[in-house]
């Protein structure tokens, strides 16, 4: 324990050019003894700064963890399990715990004066064990477990193993063991037992499960109250900034930028390194200058790649305010009060609101032009529910990081009384966990000012009264009704405009009594219309009355 904690404290100190917050807390999981195995997730497909390069997650742990006195074991899907250091130490205590003594026993002794051959056996035994854990997944946690325990008899203790792709070899599958197959169900047995084992619990060997979410390990272990998750979240500013001023320095061929690094690391909020480094590849390769478009466009790409894009669209409304018909006081309202509560800061930024009215009054195209006023990314949500086992948990996880990474953005949901579901006990569990996780995210105090949430509904009542609440799009809902009075007569005169050489209050009163009752979209309607069936040409007195009245 005492070598453990020397090399979390002393690596970290060594590594000043980046450090990275979810390695500490990684670090002080296992040197405080808080647990002993530990999933870390989220961004783990990714670069790492190892102090030297960038690196995958594996290479960079094994950097990161290397100590005088700790044996570190590395296990992939398709190779080998890899031992990094001390590898005679540890056969040699496998062996002697193979045949029931101590290293320094005198039955060891007895082997090794007795001839070769046993302890050639045993070692070829540990050898082939390694090997064979290539393609076979549950031999080798089983051979990893069996080494831990190697570990306590013989008094090494110290091991730390890492297993990547724990998703895929502890699939969650429907939650039920039953629907998995028996290598499947009989590797989540030999992980549970493992991890719930109290001789493991009290000892100082160590295991990280790497997996992208924690919902796609299987419940039977990743809900183990001593199995602790560490979430590894998407580069910020700094980290971006980091890596293009490295990739800069060292790039064979510069690419050009548009702009000082510090502003492109701004741009490029939500993306990956990786997908940070394609761009700066191609930019590079290509010699071309790098704008702002193409890089968010990239990052438009990137989000709509990770998230899916069945699930979010980026939109970039073309029209703002200036482009509504009618609706004068509400106009008003936006320009007054909602659209400077969603610049403001954090203290005193609207977390966001909620937008009701009947179908078909103009509430999308409305706050579609609001979002043109923001010119900021407006991510629009169609579908966070999936009908797959624990799909659901990991889109949120998904949209959840890549929020987190953005600078601003706002969220836009139509008709979000069917995008989220119900907290009754009628309600599903996963709709009851998502629609708690979606609530708990418009009244974080981190996203204040940073996330803003848009909700559409011509069912105002069936929106969940949580969502409702103040605190969250509850600080403002906004009605959208029909128009009328000077805001109809606007409608009328937009209709006919372009379709009469002049248009004058008789005209405008004769349409008026023709459109009672007519919604925003109904005139929009009516007004594709007339322009479709629009004679070629009027005379003088344009016959209008006749014609209005005819369609």
């Amino acid at each position: 324990r005492q070598n453990h904690a020397r090399l979390f404290s002393r690596r970290e100190k060594t590594v000043t050019e980046h450090t990275y917050d979810f390695y500490s807390r990684l670090a002080r999981i296992f040197n405080s003894d808080q647990s002993r195995s530990v999933i870390l997730c989220g961004n783990v497909h990714d670069l790492f700064f190892n102090g030297v390069q960038y690196v995958p997650l594996i290479p960079f742990l094994c950097e990161k963890s290397s100590a005088a006195g700790l044996i570190r074991l590395v296990y992939e899907l398709n190779g080998p399990i890899r031992l990094l250091d001390h590898r005679d130490k540890l056969k040699n205590a496998w062996i002697a715990w193979k045949a029931g003594a101590d290293v320094d026993s005198l039955l060891i002794r007895e082997l090794r004066s007795k001839g070769p051959s046993e302890m050639e056996r045993l070692g070829t035994e540990f050898e082939r064990l390694l090997v064979d854990a290539i393609g076979n997944p549950t031999l080798a946690l089983e051979a990893l477990r069996q080494m831990t325990i190697c570990s306590r008899s013989s008094g090494l203790g110290n091991l730390l193993i890492y297993i990547e792709a724990a998703d895929m070899l502890l699939p969650a599958g429907s939650g039920d063991v039953a629907a998995l197959n028996d290598r499947q169900v009989h590797r989540i047995s030999i992980v549970q037992d493992w991890f719930s084992d109290p001789a493991f619990l009290g000892g100082r060997d160590s295991v990280c499960l790497i997996a992208e979410s924690r919902s796609l390990v299987h419940p039977r272990v990743s809900r183990l109250p001593q199995v602790l998750p560490v979430e590894i979240p998407p580069p910020n500013s700094a980290d971006r900034l980091h890596y293009i001023e490295s990739f800069l320095s060292t790039a064979s061929a510069t690419p050009k930028l548009w702009a000082a690094p510090s502003e492109l690391a701004a741009y490029t909020a939500g993306l990956s390194i990786h997908a940070l480094r394609q761009l700066l590849i191609g930019a590079g390769y290509t010699q071309e200058p790098l704008t702002a478009a193409q890089t968010i466009g990239k990052v438009e790409e990137f989000i709509q790649g990770q998230i899916g894009e069945d699930v979010v669209e980026f939109k970039k409304p073309s029209h703002t305010l200036d482009d509504v018909i009618g609706f004068s006081r509400l106009k008003q309202f936006l320009r007054d009060e909602l659209l400077p509560r969603f610049r403001a800061p954090a203290d005193r930024a609207l977390p966001g609101a909620a937008v009701a009215g009947p179908i078909g009054g103009g509430k999308t195209f409305i706050f579609e032009a609001v979002a043109g006023e923001l010119d900021m990314p407006v991510l629009v949500l169609k579908n966070i529910r999936s009908q797959w086992f624990g799909q659901t948990d990991v889109i949120f996880e998904r949209l959840r990081r890549t929020l987190e990474a953005l600078d601003r953005v706002l969220i836009f949901v139509d008709e979000a009384d069917t995008q989220f579901g119900g907290v009754g006990p009628e309600a599903h569990t996963t709709e009851r966990r998502l629609t708690g996780k979606i609530q708990a995210m418009m009244s974080d105090t981190r996203l204040r000012g940073k996330v803003l949430w848009l909700l559409m509904t011509a069912r105002i009542h069936l929106l969940s009264p949580d969502i409702r609440r103040p605190g969250r799009v509850g600080d403002l809902i906004i009605p959208v009704l029909d128009p009328e009075g000077d805001d109809r007569r606007e409608f009328l005169g937009w209709v006919l405009r372009g379709l009469l050489p002049d248009i004058d209050d008789a005209a405008i009163d004769r349409l008026d009594k023709l459109t009672e009752g007519h919604s925003a979209a109904a005139f929009a309607s009516l007004r594709s219309t007339l322009r479709a069936k629009s004679p070629a040409s009027m005379d003088a007195n344009g016959c209008k009355h006749q014609w209005i009245e005819s369609l």
